[in-house]
């Protein structure tokens, strides 16, 4: 029978026989009431939560790489083990000292001490640390491992608490031998501390395994996920609701314990994905994602599928191909397809904003009913800052909310009661900020894929997370290089791993596609030997890229390119002449200054109800409304019931660019980098419409925002954005069709000129007239400077590369950051940009009191917020769903200070509790009774239509 597979049978073995002072070792202890709990018992509940969690709860994925050069059931038995004895520094002075009652029955057990105040240096020997200590003694002198040999078991102990001690710490230890061991009483301390250690190796049985493990070099990859497996195993042990204490608690068996609190947890099992392998891909797409009758799928999707079914095993891939060809179905239908053969446990889908992450976690519920069985029930999180306030998040919230008796969910709210039916709930245990990550299926913005390569505290409990998963990365072309930096760090250690990793773009430039492939495969990599277009790129670990063609579908479009002056006249001219017999036309401005000043000159001649304004400057309900509005107005023909039948214009920030699947008879943009342009195109005659009015009934994108006189001058805004090089490259690929030599300007065919025009803008030859190459060359100078620094900057806590196999983790979050949390603080870590203020916008009578924005729906406008009690939960809601985060203008040097100074001066003591988890700590910006307000020295205006407008005091 294989080694304790219900894990009652530990906690059994290690609950009688124990020397008196053995016995008398505390672990945990409630100041309040005063009750405790033994280490011999912590230890059994520990290994037997690990024991649930190796065989119920971990994808065969992540046992396979923990496993590394062992058998699968010589890594449970090692992970066992390391989360029974993982609080073995709980056995020593500097630890046992913190509660004199309890250290003085340890004391009469023969384990003297000093008392509390009498041991000044006791953190110098943390238990984890000391616990390191101790196992590497032990492994020493029983099993006469060597020192590194040793190191890399022990280093699991010593970073349970979130950050592996450095070897400066261990040395500062051995030099304060008195914190482990006190000296008049070292050898009782001693046969102790090796009680410990031998009863447990004997009811883990791994004693035999120990003898010949010194030999075996652990790679890190698996000493990490190791970590997270112990930390895991140890917060759900450390509950006293699902652990009570002793000697309060005593009376069950270990088995009846142990069963008790894991049915309590009740965590779901991993995704245990169907083989579709002999399922012909026309029908998987038809049954996962509701084809109309008679509709086709894609070929780059039947290619996708394709080429992952031919791999030797899964590893990247990476599929380009145009705006609208079902990039997202082919990711999720290769995902099935590689979850089934590496053993994944779930899957992770990562998105460049929040907005795109709404718009996802939509279709990836979708996909999860279908794709399921009626049997499976599974967590899925939204893993984003303000993921409470999408409503099909709350909902399977509230599907999630259950009878585990105060559960910790790392910072969050206490949920009340309830029994969860459901297939997919977000589970009450996976919802803190750290765990989140750990639950099945998981959509959310690419900061918590790129926090994977941020040292901070706990990333082993990341690792472990994305371990598991097939990771699909969207929008890839969407990242600079600061964050690009990022992603090929944690793209090395996921292909480590071995994870499946799936990446989507609309298309890569070939040296950003060959840099992707060397980061998963971990070795260089060469330029990929096809550059066609739909293109499918395959990397396997450690292996070379293969690519392939697969052929465009029979969508295309012809679009003709013009360039337009910079001028708000001779724009207002151009759409007049444009729209005179009716149209919708989408208008692009780089800074949301741009928007609100077209719009409103815009307004001036066409009427205030034929403009929309869409950015990103809005208060989050505001935000959601616009969102929901430009669907029903310009969405796809089945959605949109209000489209315009006059000539209608939307002046839009970058907020169009991305997750609105949204079509326009004409487009105006400004310039901007050649693939982003190209994504604003995809919004331009999107769909089939039948007949559009005349004027626009051919698709043409005017391009403004630079002076086009000689050399082109992008606008001051657009050169802050994107910077110059960029830019003058992307007018350089668009020369021929901007500004042709002679005839008719030659249109862009899409999608067939897609790769080549990122290609040209993206590449190193010289492109664009002989004028304009000596900007060019400068412009290239500055950016060359400009990425070197980023990458100078991401580096400072970014991790390190993967050492040799057998090397130890020690120092490796050292000089780390503390915390990463989904906070604007943490974001700015792994996005090369300074901290964005957010505040919740509510208005201040005359009278003195707050209340909610007069224009809120539902009943909620104009409501009184009280500021003497905390507000009922709904009202709560209501006021976090006006957040706003502050533009630019208050996050420079010398505007933030003044600006959190002006803005904590509206503190309300009774919102600073712990049951306020919607305004506890947040910044509040008051307007007047006119939406009005003035903040370190800038005027701000705040309507429905326009957003937060921003103007200099007078």
């Amino acid at each position: 029978m294989t080694f304790m597979r219900d894990g009652g049978s530990l906690w059994d073995r290690l609950s009688l026989d124990w020397s008196s002072a053995a016995h008398a070792v505390w672990a945990k202890h409630d100041r309040p009431t005063d009750g405790w709990l033994p280490l011999w018992s912590h230890m059994a509940d520990s290994g037997s939560v690990a024991t649930r969690l190796w065989d119920i709860w971990l994808p065969p994925q992540v046992r396979r790489i923990i496993a590394g050069p062992l058998s699968v059931e010589e890594a449970r038995r090692l992970a066992i083990w390391l989360a029974t004895i993982h609080d073995i520094g709980k056995a020593t002075p500097a630890f046992a000292c913190q509660v004199d009652p309890l250290a003085e029955v340890m004391r009469q057990a023969g384990l003297t001490m000093p008392e509390f105040k009498l041991m000044p240096d006791r953190k110098l020997a943390p238990h984890g640390l000391a616990g390191q200590v101790l196992l590497q003694e032990w492994l020493m002198e029983r099993f006469g491992w060597t020192r590194s040999a040793a190191h890399q078991l022990t280093i699991v102990v010593g970073g349970h608490h979130g950050v592996p001690p450095a070897a400066t710490d261990i040395h500062e230890v051995a030099t304060h031998a008195a914190l482990l061991r006190t000296p008049d009483s070292a050898t009782s301390w001693k046969q102790v501390q090796w009680e410990f250690l031998d009863r447990c190796a004997q009811a883990c049985d791994v004693l035999q395994l120990l003898g010949t493990l010194r030999a075996v070099k652990l790679p890190q990859p698996s000493q990490v996920l190791l970590t997270g497996l112990v930390i895991v195993a140890d917060w759900i042990a450390s509950n006293p609701d699902l652990f009570p204490y002793f000697p309060e608690a005593a009376g069950r068996t270990g088995s009846e314990r142990v069963e008790a609190a894991w049915r309590g947890l009740d965590l779901p099992q991993p995704w245990k994905p169907v083989d579709t392998k002999e399922t012909d891909v026309d029908t998987l797409f038809a049954t996962r994602f509701r084809l109309p009758v008679g509709a086709e799928i894609r070929p780059v999707q039947r290619r996708a599928v394709e080429l992952a079914r031919s791999m030797t095993s899964p590893g990247l891939m990476i599929i380009e191909a145009p705006m609208g060809e079902g990039k997202t179905e082919a990711a999720l239908a290769v995902a099935e397809v590689f979850a089934a053969r590496s053993g994944a446990g779930g899957c992770f889908v990562a998105l460049p904003t929040m907005a795109t992450g709404n718009a996802m976690f939509t279709r990836v519920l979708q996909w999860l009913d279908r794709a399921l069985g009626v049997d499976q029930r599974h967590s899925v999180q939204l893993a984003h800052s303000k993921a409470a306030l999408n409503k099909h998040y709350a909902a399977l919230v509230r599907a999630g909310r259950r009878a585990v008796h105060g559960v910790d969910i790392d910072g969050d709210d206490a949920l009340p009661r309830k029994a969860a039916p459901a297939e997919l709930i977000a589970h009450q245990w996976l919802r803190g900020r750290k765990k989140g990550m750990l639950a099945s299926f998981v959509v959310g913005t690419v900061d918590q894929l790129l926090f994977m390569g941020l040292k901070s505290r706990h990333l082993a409990l990341r690792h472990l997370a994305l371990a598991g998963k097939v990771v699909i990365i969207d929008e890839a072309h969407a990242y600079d290089e600061y964050m690009n930096s990022y992603l090929d760090r944690v793209l090395t250690w996921l292909g480590a791993y071995g994870v499946p990793v799936v990446v989507l773009s609309a298309t890569l430039p070939a040296t950003r596609r060959r840099d992707l492939a060397t980061a998963y495969a971990g070795t260089p990599t060469a330029d990929a030997a096809e550059d066609g277009y739909p293109l499918l790129t395959a990397v396997e670990p450690a292996g070379q890229p293969v690519t392939i063609r697969a052929e465009p579908s029979n969508r295309s479009t012809t679009v003709q390119l013009e360039p337009l002056e910079d001028d708000l006249d001779a724009l207002s001219d151009r759409l007049a002449a444009d729209l005179a017999q009716g149209g919708c036309a989408l208008v692009v401005r780089n800074t949301v200054d741009r928007v609100l000043e077209t719009a409103a000159h815009l307004r001036s001649r066409f009427g205030a109800d034929a403009v929309t304004v869409a950015h990103a400057r809005f208060v989050d309900v505001d935000r959601l409304r616009k969102d929901a509005e430009l669907l029903e107005r310009f969405g796809p023909p089945q959605e949109a019931s209000r489209r315009p039948t006059e000539a209608h214009i939307v002046v839009a920030s970058q907020v169009a660019e991305q997750s609105l699947d949204i079509d326009f008879d004409l487009l105006v943009s400004d310039l901007c980098p050649i693939d982003l342009l190209l994504q604003r195109i995809g919004r331009l005659h999107r769909h089939e419409r039948g007949e559009r009015p005349p004027r626009v009934d051919e698709a043409r994108c005017l391009v403004t925002g630079a002076d086009w006189q000689a050399v082109p001058v992008p606008v001051r805004g657009s050169r802050r954005v994107y910077r110059s090089y960029a830019l003058l490259r992307s007018a350089a690929a668009l020369h021929p069709h901007l500004f042709p030599e002679s005839g008719a300007r030659q249109p862009v065919e899409l999608p067939a000129d897609i790769s080549p025009l990122v290609q040209r803008a993206y590449g190193s030859e010289p492109i664009g007239p002989q004028p304009w190459q000596q900007a060019i060359e400068e412009a290239r100078l500055q950016e060359e400077a400009h990425q070197q620094e980023q990458r100078r900057k991401a580096s400072a806590f970014q991790l390190g590369d993967i050492g040799k196999e057998g090397r130890a983790l020690f120092g490796w979050l050292e000089a780390g950051v503390g915390d990463a949390e989904d906070t604007p603080r943490g974001r700015a870590q792994v996005r090369d940009g300074i901290d964005a203020l957010e505040v919740l916008v509510v208005q201040k009578r005359r009278d003195g009191t707050l209340a909610t924005l007069p224009h809120l729906g539902q009943g909620y406008g104009g409501r009184v917020i009280p500021t003497d009690s905390l507000p009922e939960p709904q009202l709560a809601r209501v006021v976090a769903s006006c957040a706003l985060r502050l533009p630019y203008h208050f996050s420079m040097p010398h505007v933030i200070d003044r600006a959190i100074s002006e803005l904590e001066k509206t503190y309300i003591p009774a919102w600073q509790t712990q049951d306020s988890s919607w305004l506890a700590g947040q910044l509040i910006l008051e307007l007047d009774e006119n939406c009005r307000t003035r903040l370190a020295g800038y005027d701000l205006r705040y309507t429905p239509a326009d957003g937060l407008e921003v103007s200099h005091a007078g």
